[in-house]
């Protein structure tokens, strides 16, 4: 099939790839010209294992390519995804102006029948606004052209996108049309060999799937670390109360881990949109608030627990920092517990020495020009000189570390630990200060 996507930044180039990958020819349309000859030249804007590879290996095959041009785009296929981005607004509310200039773009050149694929991930009722928009340039067209509306919401988790979209735990279709639905059928048929994973429903069901899933996700989260400030308090372990309620298939391990906040470009957003829309229709999400409240408190938990080890002082102190991005395997910083770790570090005056794997160029573009933040080439770098260590990303390379080597370097053996990776009575045996989350010592 002949397929088009607006958008070629994180959802819409995996999207593409991937489709591209199982033998489609794709098309990327996006406005950002500097982007495309990059990808073009073979060089990926996101960091995403397997991404690149699968990109340059379609662009060299012929299947996968990028234009500057939505004209181009809209006589390319049939079926047009929307994968543009939906930044929050000041409210919480997810921006759709990006969505509903693309949806008016496609009917203002559209000479045919059209599948409107909306991958972007957006409120209830964005189908119907997109219907709106796209019949309204056509009524001014005077052109009397059919088109369908989905909404084909993405499931990817970042740092494993390719394989959520090769081997999906299930395919969300919404739909009105049994023909857009037969088309969307045959899209994901190589996606859905082994065993049935389509899913179909209406529309506006399909749209509130992703955020209800989103949104759950996060208050197991935040769950667990209220559980967590509890267990302190109370003198218990939280990371043995997880196995113990872990091991009940009812609740299950997945997204029960404790730690500094969750962070990305879906939970904190969809969250916040989420309770958005249920204000909107008159309804008050207390739980979504809480989940929220809760979450932006925790990132703070870092820097707490250093300020009370130094009697609230921490002008002067330098802070090694491991792990930038919100989480393992991918350079995104948005939303990242390390960004509250870092601008409250700054404003107490502390001066951070910080490492990451992949997300150097990221945080050095966000700090770029600030004095106290020195951005050091590898984990031991940030360790030489400073005071003390904070852990926010729970990155493979951080779990089994040189502990010897670790209290050589540091002036004093501190560690706070975001996501607690070590166990507190051997930290207490090698002689460190260790500060976890929810683990009373």
């Amino acid at each position: 099939m002949k397929i088009t996507i607006y958008g070629s930044g994180y959802v819409g180039l995996v999207t593409g790839a991937c489709l591209a990958q199982v033998g489609n020819h794709v098309l990327c349309v996006d406005v950002d010209k500097a982007k495309i000859e990059s990808l073009l030249d073979g060089e990926i804007p996101i960091y995403e294992p397997g991404l690149k590879d699968i990109v340059i290996d379609n662009i060299k095959a012929g299947r996968l390519s990028f234009t500057l041009s939505a004209e181009e785009g809209i006589q390319h296929a049939t079926v047009q995804f929307i994968a543009v981005g939906t930044p929050p607004d000041e409210d919480g509310s997810a921006d759709l102006s990006y969505v509903l200039t693309v949806a008016k773009s496609i009917a203002e050149h559209m000479n045919d029948y059209k599948v409107i694929v909306d991958k972007s991930t957006v409120p209830v009722g964005t189908a119907d606004k997109v219907t709106q928009a796209v019949q309204a340039i056509l009524d001014q067209r005077n052109a009397r052209i059919a088109f369908d509306v989905v909404s084909n919401p993405e499931f990817l988790k970042e740092g494993n996108a390719i394989e959520d979209f090769m081997k999906p735990d299930r395919i969300i279709i919404g739909s009105e049309s049994d023909k857009a639905t037969q088309l969307m059928h045959e899209l994901y048929l190589p996606f859905n060999r082994n065993h049935e994973r389509i899913i179909t429903m209406d529309v506006r069901s399909a749209e509130l799937t992703k955020y209800a899933a989103n949104a759950l996700l996060a208050t197991k989260i935040s769950f667990m670390n209220e559980l967590s400030n509890m267990a302190e308090l109370l003198g218990a372990d939280i990371e043995k109360v997880r196995i113990g309620i872990g091991s009940d298939p009812r609740i299950g391990y997945h997204f029960i881990y404790p730690g500094c906040g969750y962070g990305g470009s879906c939970f904190p957003k969809d969250v916040q949109a989420l309770e958005r829309t249920a204000r909107e229709i008159g309804y008050q999400a207390e739980l979504l608030a809480a989940v929220e409240a809760v979450n932006y408190r925790q990132k703070d938990k870092p820097v707490n627990k250093l300020k009370q080890h130094y009697n609230g002082d921490l002008k002067g102190k330098t802070v090694a920092l491991w792990g930038l991005a919100f989480k393992p395997n991918t350079d995104d910083m948005r939303e990242a517990s390390s960004r509250v770790v870092i601008d409250t570090l700054l404003r107490e005056g502390a001066h951070i020495q910080a490492y990451d794997p992949v997300a150097m160029d990221e945080c050095r573009r966000l700090y770029n020009g600030s004095q106290m933040l020195t951005l050091c080439e590898n984990s031991t770098a940030a360790l030489q000189g400073a005071d003390c260590l904070v852990i926010v990303t729970e990155w493979q390379e951080f779990r089994s570390p040189d502990f010897d080597k670790i209290k050589a370097l540091l002036k004093d053996a501190v560690i706070v630990d975001g996501r607690n990776l070590y166990d507190p009575e051997n930290m207490e045996k090698e002689g460190f200060s260790y500060y976890a989350m929810g683990r009373a010592r």
